[in-house]
């Protein structure tokens, strides 16, 4: 399994706009086939951080997820609304594994 963590800079006058998208994803994540952790817009400290996470079982499935992604209809009006309102001002993926016990499991 693989958790991604995606970080993002935003644009702190737009929000609003962010928490939009974020909600958008929050249906079309899981009907396209990962596991959605959540989506987190600042609240304290950093104005212009926010996180989606959401965990996937390998990178052939992520590949497969992305494809569904980019064809669900929700999915592409999400993407457009982020090229119009210009909410984002820089994305970042990481993948991780789960090292932590009593999580890890033996293999």
């Amino acid at each position: 399994m693989l958790t991604c963590i995606i970080r993002y800079h935003i644009d702190p006058t737009k929000k609003a706009q962010f928490e939009q998208y974020a909600r958008n994803w929050g249906q079309a994540i899981p009907r396209c086939g990962a596991d959605l952790v959540g989506y987190y817009a600042p609240c304290e400290g950093s104005t212009t951080l926010a996180y989606g996470i959401y965990n996937i079982d390998s990178l052939a499935q992520y590949e497969q997820y992305r494809s569904r992604l980019a064809e669900d209809p929700l999915g592409k009006e999400n993407y457009k609304f982020a090229q119009k309102e210009k909410f984002l001002l820089r994305e970042d993926r990481t993948f991780l594994t789960i090292a932590s016990t009593p999580h890890d499991v033996k293999r």
